[in-house]
């Protein structure tokens, strides 16, 4: 797979769902909850897919950006804290669109950019100003690895570009009084089994090249869904020993903030 672009360019965009929703990280879920909106597909190919049904089986409608925008100012009325988009790389001209459009009919919260961080710096540029908060993944540390469980060999390079540019356009996590995200960049972390992540390379690529001051989630939530059984490195959950390993890497590198899952494992 080379890089990714502006996809998708057509009127419509295909929404999964969009609810409140209180799973996120503490800041971006508040005590209101976040108003994710849940795209169909994505663009990567990760074996292991905890919500395949939505990103590789394409469930979900196809909606007008009418639609879409009505959605945004719903969930701003709901309370939410911010408007999350989930996966929204490949819909992202539809998502810019509908995003001037909805400020203009007075949405004031947040925009959450929720990606799995392969996407281009040029596409980036054109979201910059759109949105106030992005929260992408740093999934892979090597190219093989990328390439085996997520058919993207340029991950490492295209992520690690990406999130520079992420992080110059916001800069580091900001809250308000009540700690909830007002703008900033907070990365999330999946620790996979038998360090295929490259925990190392990427914490010492966050804390060099980014921000020590950089939030990040460190999840220990994988388990092996989709077709993660016919990959045998893959094919079980991590040990708590595999997750202390990873949150002794953080300390190495001076990272502390953000948040652990100790207690998922």
């Amino acid at each position: 797979m080379g890089e990714t672009g502006i996809c998708g360019q057509t009127d419509k965009i295909k929404v999964s769902s969009a609810n409140l929703h209180f799973g996120e990280e503490p800041p971006i879920s508040g005590f209101n909850g976040s108003g994710t909106i849940f795209l169909t597909g994505c663009n990567l190919n990760c074996v292991y897919c905890q919500n395949y049904p939505i990103s590789q089986m394409q469930n979900g409608r196809e909606v007008s950006p009418l639609t879409l925008v009505d959605s945004m100012l719903r969930l701003q009325e709901l309370g939410a804290h911010n408007i999350n988009f989930v996966t929204p790389t490949h819909f992202n001209a539809q998502i810019a669109d509908a995003i001037v459009a909805a400020r203009d009919r007075g949405l004031k919260i947040p925009i959450v950019y929720n990606s799995s961080g392969y996407d281009r710096v040029e596409v980036l540029r054109m979201m910059e100003g759109l949105i106030e908060i992005y929260m992408p993944d740093m999934r892979y540390g090597d190219e093989n690895a990328a390439q085996c469980y997520s058919s993207a060999a340029d991950y490492p390079r295209i992520n690690r570009a990406a999130v520079a540019e992420m992080h110059r356009q916001v800069g580091d996590l900001q809250t308000d009084e009540n700690e909830v995200a007002t703008r900033g960049l907070l990365i999330r972390h999946l620790v996979l089994p038998n360090n295929l992540s490259r925990s190392e390379e990427i914490f010492k690529f966050i804390s060099e090249k980014i921000s020590p001051d950089t939030y990040i989630s460190l999840m220990s939530q994988y388990f092996p869904a989709f077709r993660a059984n016919e990959y045998p490195q893959i094919s079980r959950r991590i040990t708590k020993k595999e997750y202390a390993v990873a949150k002794k890497l953080m300390e190495k590198y001076n990272l502390s903030n953000g948040w652990f899952q100790d207690e998922i494992l």
